[in-house]
């Protein structure tokens, strides 16, 4: 995006740095994403939208060459360089990827620790840091690929999920839950959703058991009732009480209960199948901390009480996991992210 923009490589450095540092990463294993196919981008996305990415990219890439700029700004937040065609095709390729392994039973569960992030590309827009909407084009992927019936979207990021809600609403097969500061970018979510749409709209600096509250009261009756087939989590981490681009008061250990409310979800109705997506999240600290946290919970890891631990001190004691995955942090190039790659244990 440029240098000083939210959405740098740091973000996945900070992520990697903390799983080694608590001994998470010891139990998950990566996998390299592929380059999600244009035919499995366009179930979610216009054709014409894809095409302009793509010319856009070329374009940059000659003037480039020629001594050109090194960004192309698609609007005030949202730029382009030279990897950034690549590094979404990674990002997709990473969901559809996770999607594959946890619908043959590889897996119960993967994360995918991709940037750039997804939720506000609309089917004909880029916009707020966001190219290809990963968690969409994978829900519409697993409803093509393997026939499902129903699958559900979970979305926790501050900032609403408008691109979401705008590729999935009015499709029967697809329910999206989501809590999101209002009034706040993209200014949407609050007048006359879909049937499918739960959103859920809360003002600024509502606190972690508020939500906790709101969630039981708003999101499990009707993912109970629409009993999905698999889940997808947009896991947005910029909710954090820490994260200046927004004003919720989220800790780690919220993060910890909603990522088991949708676990315990996923095993009644899903047989466990969860396929969650970073998306925000812009404060090294916060986002590293909360990621493990969720972490923890979707592989099933636990805390070892200091007497019973086995490792040296420093290193945290972890379980093995059942199941899980994770995408690696990406290589990165002119400030820009170049590739991901999703693993499991």
């Amino acid at each position: 995006m440029g240098p000083g923009h939210p959405e740098c490589p740091e973000r996945l450095d900070a992520i990697e740095d903390r799983l080694l540092v608590t001994g998470v990463g010891d139990a998950l294993e990566r996998f390299e994403a592929p380059e999600a196919a244009l035919a499995d981008i366009e179930l979610a996305h216009d054709r014409m939208h894809v095409a302009a990415l793509r010319g856009m990219s070329d374009r940059l890439n000659e003037e480039l060459m020629a001594g050109g700029p090194n960004y192309a700004q698609l609007d005030t937040d949202t730029s382009i360089n030279a990897h950034t065609w690549k590094a979404a095709l990674r990002a997709a390729g990473a969901a559809l990827a996770a999607t594959d392994a946890v619908m043959a039973g590889e897996l119960e569960n993967a994360f995918c620790a991709v940037r750039p992030p997804g939720h506000h590309a609309t089917r004909s827009k880029a916009m707020g840091f966001c190219f290809f909407n990963n968690v969409a084009v994978a829900a519409k992927y697993a409803l093509q690929r393997y026939n499902l019936h129903r699958v559900a979207v979970v979305d926790f990021d501050v900032h609403h999920g408008n691109g979401t809600e705008d590729i999935l609403a009015g499709d029967s097969r697809a329910l999206m839950v989501s809590i999101f500061q209002h009034p706040f970018y993209p200014y949407s979510g609050d007048v006359d959703p879909a049937p499918n749409m739960v959103n859920v709209p809360v003002a600024a600096y509502t606190r972690g058991m508020d939500i906790r509250e709101i969630i039981e009261m708003m999101w499990i009756p009707r993912l109970e009732a629409f009993k999905p087939e698999m889940i997808f989590v947009s896991a947005g981490f910029d909710a954090h009480r820490e994260d200046d681009m927004g004003q919720l008061g989220l800790t780690e250990q919220d993060y910890t209960w909603i990522t088991q409310r949708i676990k315990d979800i996923a095993r009644r109705y899903s047989k466990g199948r969860i396929v969650s997506c970073l998306e925000g999240g812009y404060v090294m600290g916060p986002l590293a901390r909360s990621v493990e946290a969720h972490l923890r919970v979707l592989a099933d890891l636990r805390r070892v009480p200091w007497g019973n631990r086995r490792c040296a001190p420093g290193r945290l004691a972890v379980s093995r996991p059942t199941a899980a995955a994770w995408p690696m942090k990406a290589k990165h190039d002119n400030n820009d992210f170049e590739r991901c790659t999703p693993g499991h244990p």
